[in-house]
């Protein structure tokens, strides 16, 4: 039994885990896999993120996190950080509960979108964000928020030509 729950300050030290977990699933993905021993969010910068009230917990039945999301308001989007679910309970929904909590509270909130970046072709990525209705961002539609976000992925040696930021209107 997963529960989704706002996350709270004692939270954060669990969250930088559970991104190393999910990570991991990159090694099945020669040209990424490096990314499975990649940096992670700090728990400092998780506290920050969830001191602004748009993180979200699924904790198993003895409330410990399995995954996460975080995001944050950017204008009138709510902007997903990061959504991670340990690598144990991939594919158990848990991911699409958190995202639907998210979207959820966007329209509670009255934000006109949900914006990310990810990769184009990890199925667990865009092909995944593309079930819950965003879609792709290409040339001008991408704003100067989104393209400085990209650049500074590509500054910190993610793929540039792999990459992408997607967007759902929720008007």
């Amino acid at each position: 039994m997963i529960t989704i729950r706002p996350a709270r300050a004692e939270d954060a030290e669990a969250l930088p885990q559970i991104e190393q977990s999910a990570g991991l699933a990159f090694r099945a993905i020669p040209e990424l896999a490096w990314l499975a021993d990649g940096d992670n969010i700090s728990a400092e910068r998780h506290r920050t993120l969830i001191a602004g009230g748009a993180c979200w917990v699924a904790a198993d039945e003895e409330g410990r996190p399995v995954g996460f999301l975080s995001a944050g308001v950017e204008g009138d989007a709510l902007h997903i950080w990061e959504l991670d679910v340990r690598l144990d309970r991939q594919g158990q929904g848990i991911g699409r509960a958190l995202l639907e909590q998210a979207v959820a509270d966007a329209r509670l909130r009255g934000l006109v979108a949900v914006t990310l970046t990810t990769f184009r072709a990890v199925a667990w990525n865009a092909p995944f964000y593309r079930k819950f209705g965003f879609r792709i961002l290409e040339g001008a539609e991408i704003d100067g928020r989104l393209t400085g976000l990209l650049g500074d992925e590509a500054e910190h040696g993610m793929p540039s030509d792999q990459r992408c930021a997607m967007r759902l209107d929720l008007r």
